[in-house]
């Protein structure tokens, strides 16, 4: 009964890893749609003539203010969420919290299970001293249980431990990345009246030590 509730949990920890892995994927690829979808909701306000130079400007002038991306970026890297919150886009927050909180719990409860296995694993092998170094061995855990098979799930749990850790550090540089980008493509014009216009003439390319020589030229204009 033992080894088939160890393999239950092993299934579970690996169905739900893969979930984890799927929800990192999937809020990464809305956030940058997300981000790409809002720019243009913020043109229209914007001075033909804009820089970032002119976040601090006087608000009564009319001209719209836009956050430091370098500001937005200390800020998320202080308190996740908080360049969301600077970039008015509050909506994310709970995606934020709710990814890295999600995380950080699976990685408490893969934590745990490893340290129960070890404990159990260095206690009930004979070729190790009998003094509870790494704690008494869970209720749960059956003495009858192989060496071997308390010796993988030690394993398991700790790689998949791990393993969180990496997706945690992953979600909490996404956080940022993604207040940064979005503050600093903020003001960037992507009205649909952008247009482009290329233009081919002949023209004379004049060197220091031949005659003029005929050639075409070729202008691009935004």
């Amino acid at each position: 009964m033992n080894i088939i509730r160890m393999m239950t949990w092993n299934e579970f920890s690996t169905s739900l890893t893969r979930s984890i892995s799927l929800i990192v994927l999937t809020s990464f690829i809305f956030t940058l749609q997300g981000v790409a979808q809002s720019y243009s909701q913020y043109q229209k306000f914007v001075p033909q003539n804009y820089s970032l130079k002119q976040e601090f400007a006087d608000s009564a002038s009319g001209k719209v203010q836009y956050p430091e991306p370098k500001k937005v970026l200390r800020r998320s890297l202080i308190l996740p969420g908080w360049g969301q919150v600077t970039n008015k886009q509050a909506w994310k927050v709970p995606i934020v919290y709710g990814l890295l909180g999600g995380l950080t719990y699976y990685s408490v409860y893969l934590h745990k299970q490893y340290h129960d296995y070890r404990a159990a694993y260095y206690n009930l092998n004979p070729n190790t001293p009998d003094d509870g170094r790494f704690g008494p061995t869970p209720g749960y855990i059956s003495a009858n249980t192989s060496l071997e098979a308390l010796r993988q799930n030690r394993n398991y749990f700790r790689n998949r431990r791990d393993l969180v850790y990496v997706f945690i550090g992953l979600s909490y540089a996404l956080n940022a990345i993604d207040a940064y980008v979005y503050a600093h493509l903020r003001p960037f014009d992507v009205s649909d009246d952008l247009s482009m216009k290329a233009t081919i003439k002949p023209d004379v390319l004049a060197t220091r030590f031949t005659d003029p020589v005929p050639s075409i030229s070729l202008s691009i204009k935004f």
